[in-house]
């Protein structure tokens, strides 16, 4: 983590509910009567003996996670966040993240959740070393994408990005009893479905907020609640490259405010040309649930 979220940091989900804990197929996950939240890691040794090992475990990674969902009556994945090392590294003819987009797009094949509406927020991070983790978070309702007009739908991108497109929505709605959660999924400087501002940390991060304002307009347009503002997000800036920390910094709180949470963290984006990554979520009650 930079700056002044350097440090110890925890990220705690609260409920309202009695909760329960358990353990399966490697996934540690606490669930209630509406939410489940998981968290499962996959070390990629153990998929040697084919090819495309990050792809092997990607897939059989989702899997796990979707029978978990069924077993628990929580079959709607609302947002999952992926973290696996090396994701621009080309290995065995092939990018490390396009390797990872083929098994988890196979995964929602197998289980017959690729269709449009089933497909969570997300991202995807590389760090350093360590297994393929994801977190995720489901729900007992399907949740309402979102899509930006300014980017091409992920799922709809040209063959030029790998075999298989990225399986996950802009953003999305889910709702509990009484509660709306907005996830707005990693968003980059990418117009379309191309690479804007290549080198320019400064104008990177202005196009990615600009993408944040395009989605809460868009989440406005099907929100049950009042409308969502950028002053009321939570966001997470993942930035390639440390000593770019204070530029995405002021311009963040130049635009969004400087009493709005962030937390800055370096990581690796899923394209090599991008600097910086910026997702964000809110959360409203809804007075008539």
């Amino acid at each position: 983590m930079l700056g002044r979220s350097a440090g110890a940091l925890n990220e705690i989900w609260y409920s309202a509910e009695s909760c329960r804990s358990g353990e399966s197929a490697g996934i540690r996950f606490r669930v209630d009567d509406n939410v489940l939240y998981g968290v499962i890691d996959v070390e990629e040794s153990a998929y040697r003996g084919g090819p495309l090992p990050l792809q092997q475990a990607a897939e059989d990674a989702y899997r796990r996670i979707f029978a978990l969902l069924d077993r628990e009556s929580c079959p709607y994945l609302w947002r999952a966040w992926n973290y696996l090392a090396d994701i621009n590294v080309e290995r065995d003819g092939l990018e490390r993240y396009r390797q990872f987009n083929i098994g988890r797009h196979d995964a929602f094949v197998v289980s017959g959740r690729l269709a449009q509406g089933k497909v969570p927020a997300a991202c995807a991070l590389g760090t350093p070393r360590g297994p393929l983790t994801i977190a995720f978070m489901a729900g007992r309702t399907p949740p309402t994408p979102i899509e930006n007009p300014r980017q091409v739908s992920a799922y709809h991108y040209p063959s030029q990005y790998g075999p298989r497109s990225p399986t996950f929505s802009r953003a999305a709605f889910a709702h509990l009893p009484g509660q709306e959660l907005l996830f707005i999924s990693g968003t980059a400087s990418i117009v379309g479905h191309r690479t804007m501002h290549v080198g320019d940390i400064a104008g990177q991060t202005r196009e990615t907020l600009a993408h944040v304002a395009a989605l809460l307009e868009s989440a406005n347009g099907l929100t049950r609640s009042t409308p969502y503002a950028m002053s009321e997000l939570s966001l997470r800036a993942y930035i390639r490259h440390a000593e770019d920390y204070p530029s995405v910094q002021a311009i963040v709180e130049a635009q969004v405010g400087t009493d709005a949470p962030v937390v800055y963290v370096q990581a690796d984006i899923c394209r090599h040309d991008l600097l910086v990554e910026i997702e964000a979520m809110a959360s409203h009650t809804l007075g008539n649930c």
